[in-house]
C-alpha cells in the first residue's frame, strides 16, 4: 500500500472560537487559535470557518516520492489528478484531499492492560490503574473519518481505485469500511443527499480513558452526547460519541482491529446496518441521520 496514515483534518464551521473551545476540552492540545494537536500524531486538526459546517481537507501520508507517483497513476486511470500542492478532490463528497510524504506514527512498546478475571487474578493487591488516573484525556491520534457522499459508488471508486485505500468490510450500497494504514479504517463514505462530514474519531489508550474523556465532556453540557458507550461490530472499536456546537459528532475509540497481514484478513460483506454495534445503548435516529441534514441540504442548494 502506498498509503500509511491519515495526516490531519480541516472541518469548516460557523462560529470558529465556540468549536474550538470544544475540541480542547475534547482533549486535543491546542496549537494555535484554531489548531490542535493529538499524543502522537502531531497537528491533526485545523478549523477554518465556512457558512455550514463540512470536511473542507483531508490529509494522507506517504512515504516517499515514489508512493506519490503511485497515486498519481491511481488518480489518471480515473481521469483526475493531484495538483502541484497534492491536492484533489473526490466528486462525490466534495472533499478536497492532500496527499503529502509524512512521518510514520511510531510508538514504543507499552505493558498491556491488566484485568482480572474468572479465575485468573493477573492484578492483586492493587487497584485497577484506570481508577487512579488524574491526568486530562488526551487523544492519541486521528483514526477516521465518515463522509456523506451523493455518489457513494464514485466516492469508494476515488478512494480505493484513486488513490490506494483498501476495503476492510463493505455494507452494500450503504457503507464502505476504507484504511490507508493498518486500522481497520480510516474512511467510511455512505451515501447522503448532501455532502457532509458525519463524525471524526480520535484513539485514546483504552475504554477507561473513553469513558472518562466522555464524563468530563458531559459534565454541565449534557447536550454533547449521542452515543455510547458501546461496542461495534465491525472494526470491533469501543466508541462513545458527542457532538461539537457545529454539529459534527466526534467520537473517542479504543480497541479497534488491525490488519497487517492482507493474506490473513478476510473482507466481509454485511446485509444491514444491525452489525453497526454488538452491545450499547439503542442507535438514537440523529445518528444515522443527523438533525441538521435538511439544514445542509437548504445551504446546499443556495450556495
Amino acid at each position: 500500500m502506498a498509503l500509511h496514515r491519515l495526516t490531519r483534518v480541516t472541518i469548516g464551521v460557523p462560529d470558529v472560537a465556540e468549536t474550538a473551545a470544544y475540541y480542547a476540552d475534547f482533549g486535543l492540545r491546542p496549537t494555535g487559535e484554531s489548531t490542535f494537536a493529538t499524543a502522537d500524531g502531531g497537528e491533526q486538526l485545523r478549523l477554518v470557518r465556512t457558512p455550514t459546517r463540512r470536511l473542507v481537507e483531508l490529509g494522507v501520508g506517504v512515504d516517499d516520492a515514489d508512493d506519490l507517483g503511485r497515486v498519481a497513476a491511481g488518480l489518471a486511470r480515473l481521469d483526475l489528478a493531484l495538483d502541484a500542492d497534492g491536492r484533489v478532490t473526490d466528486p462525490g463528497t466534495k472533499v478536497r484531499v492532500q496527499v503529502s510524504i509524512a512521518a510514520r506514527i511510531t510508538r514504543a512498546a507499552e505493558p498491556a492492560p491488566v484485568y482480572n478475571g474468572p479465575g485468573r487474578a493477573d492484578r492483586v493487591d492493587a487497584r485497577a490503574p484506570g481508577l487512579l488516573r488524574e491526568q486530562p484525556v488526551r487523544p492519541r491520534k486521528l483514526g477516521h473519518v465518515v463522509l456523506g457522499s451523493t455518489d457513494q459508488e464514485a466516492s469508494q471508486r476515488f478512494f480505493t481505485e484513486g488513490l490506494g485505500f483498501r476495503v476492510s468490510d463493505e455494507v452494500p450500497g450503504i457503507a464502505a469500511f476504507l484504511r490507508c494504514s493498518t486500522d481497520h479504517h480510516n474512511v467510511l463514505v455512505q451515501p447522503a443527499p448532501v455532502p457532509y462530514l458525519h463524525h471524526s474519531s480520535w484513539e485514546v489508550e483504552d475504554v477507561d480513558e473513553i469513558g472518562r474523556g466522555a464524563h468530563r465532556m458531559l459534565q454541565g453540557h449534557p447536550e454533547r452526547h449521542v452515543w455510547g458507550l458501546g461496542r461495534h461490530h465491525i472494526g470491533s472499536n469501543f466508541f462513545w460519541y458527542l457532538k461539537d456546537p457545529a454539529g459534527n459528532f466526534s467520537e473517542y475509540y479504543s480497541d479497534l482491529d488491525c490488519v497487517v497481514d492482507e493474506a490473513i484478513w478476510k473482507p466481509e460483506v454485511f446485509d444491514d446496518l444491525r452489525i453497526l454495534y454488538s452491545w450499547g445503548p439503542p442507535v438514537p435516529p440523529s445518528f444515522i441521520e443527523p438533525e441538521d441534514l435538511a439544514a445542509l441540504m437548504a445551504g446546499a442548494h443556495g450556495a
